[in-house]
């Protein structure tokens, strides 16, 4: 007990506990703030990730486009439904079961 005392009594003692006290709850890189850091630093990662298998699959496509005139033309029909004059286009939607 009269270590506990003469622990609580010591001023270095004091000013330690406050300065831990400070960074841990008031310093603007408090653990809060350090946490939602990290969460979003985790989210930015998983977007980069997406957004790089986008773009590689964007480029793919962009390759296959300019590269043959049969893809250019597949393309066009399904995704603008573009057709030549001579053609009628039917689009069939299926409905989703619940």
């Amino acid at each position: 007990m009269k270590r506990l005392i003469d622990l609580i009594k010591n001023k270095f003692f004091l000013v330690t506990l406050a300065f831990v006290i400070w960074m841990i709850f008031f310093d603007k890189n408090d653990l809060f703030s350090q946490y939602e850091y990290h969460q979003q630093l985790n989210k930015l990662k998983e977007e980069q990730v997406f957004y790089q298998t986008e773009t590689a699959k964007v480029n793919k496509d962009l390759d296959e486009l300019t590269s043959d005139k049969a893809k250019l033309e597949k393309f066009a029909r399904e995704k603008y439904l573009m057709k030549k004059d001579n053609e009628d286009i039917f689009v069939i939607v299926h409905e989703k079961k619940k």
